[in-house]
């Protein structure tokens, strides 16, 4: 079993910066794809960001592209957003996936930590 606690959520103003954190324990977590997902209300989940086992392969939503930077130091996992927008307000996920490749589809992930809310005001 894996335990996903994430942490760094907060209210910060247009243009600003937070840093998430998703502390991972259990079993190898450090062979496991992580990624960032994030819901706001009324939406489905979406895929944010996600980074491979050995953190060289990360891969961004085009939204956040130039904006965020996943990154991990196992056993934990970070996202460090930069120049934040209202339009990133939303309730955000760290997930595991017990699968090779570095998956999009939250469907693909196996673990979810309780999410931590970001929001972002103009």
């Amino acid at each position: 079993q894996v335990q996903l606690v994430e942490s760094g959520g907060g209210l910060v103003q247009a243009g600003g910066s937070l840093r998430l954190s998703c502390a991972a324990s259990g079993r190898t977590v450090s062979a496991y794809a992580m990624g960032w997902f994030r819901q706001a209300p009324g939406k489905e989940r979406e895929f944010v960001a996600a980074i491979g086992w050995s953190g060289t392969d990360t891969y961004y939503a085009d939204s956040v592209k130039g904006r965020f930077t996943i990154s991990r130091d196992n056993p934990t996992v970070y996202l460090q957003m930069n120049t934040l927008k209202p339009e990133d307000t939303a309730v955000y996920y760290c997930a595991a996936t017990r699968r090779s490749s570095v998956p999009r589809l939250p469907g693909a992930y196996d673990y979810w930590g309780q999410g931590t809310q970001v929001t972002v005001s103009s």
